[in-house]
């Protein structure tokens, strides 16, 4: 017998993901955490894409994150995670400050050939093909990750204040790595104000591609401690539901004129 569940062909728990990272401008991410938050450690973006079941039914995604430590831990600032099911983007907002918002995730592998893309406002911001070539060998032991999500709820009626004022929300996961492929691909971005990397984190080197499956442990939401509230005040109004900087939910106006 054995405690790892089994996975049919074709069944959708047990999918691996697709995880890129690439190296950033540390300006580039320091200006992104509010105060409260700091960078850690080498100035990389990390960006999943995924298919996991989610109210019984395949949910496709795409999560962007940044090394931010909080209160002495170091972990994952969540910039965004866009997905394709609309039940599971409010919900999660409302509850535990998860930056969720509606994209078109495309995610496969045929053979030793892997692709991916993700489309959002009219514009596929990102693509992705690359080739298998060549297995990690996993050492087995148990890893636990960090990510920060922020809850807040402005005043209503659009005056200064909150209704619930910021907080990080603590996201703490653990899990055993079971298997990972290294690619040969390279992401690559397009112009797009609403999913700004080109502009807000471009590439400064080549990025690195793995397809790796975890077999995860544990995992508990809580809430982690306050921000500032004024401090936090330039970073309340975001593009949607990410955490990208906005205006009234939207691209800010030097860059909405771009095609989208």
């Amino acid at each position: 017998m054995t405690d790892t569940p089994l996975i049919r062909p074709g069944e959708v728990a047990g999918w691996p993901k697709l995880v890129l990272r690439y190296p950033t401008d540390p300006s580039c991410i320091a200006a992104l955490l509010p105060p409260g938050l700091e960078p850690w450690g080498d100035p990389v973006v990390q960006i999943g894409v995924y298919c996991v079941p989610v109210q019984g039914r395949p949910e496709y995604g795409i999560s962007t994150k940044v090394p931010a430590r909080y209160d002495g831990t170091d972990g994952w600032y969540s910039l965004g995670i866009g997905i394709d099911q609309e039940s599971a983007i409010f919900i999660s907002r409302e509850t535990n400050g998860q930056p969720k918002f509606p994209c078109s995730v495309t995610f496969f592998r045929l053979g030793d050939r892997v692709e991916a893309a993700a489309e959002h406002q009219g514009t596929t911001f990102l693509t992705f093909a690359g080739a298998v070539t060549g297995t990690l060998v996993p050492d087995g032991e148990e890893r636990a990750e960090h990510e920060w999500w922020i809850k807040v709820s402005r005043a209503v009626g659009g005056g200064p204040g909150y209704d619930y004022p910021p907080h990080v929300v603590e996201v703490r996961t653990a899990g055993v790595l079971t298997h990972a492929e290294v690619l040969d691909g390279q992401p690559v971005f397009a112009p797009s104000a609403w999913d700004p990397y080109t502009e807000l984190l471009p590439m400064t080197g080549p990025a690195t591609a793995e397809l790796v499956t975890t077999r995860h442990t544990a995992r508990a939401i809580s809430v982690a401690g306050p921000l500032d509230p004024d401090a936090f005040a330039p970073y309340a109004d975001t593009i949607g539901g990410s955490r990208w900087p906005g205006e009234r939910g939207a691209p800010p106006v030097p860059t909405r004129g771009f095609v989208a």
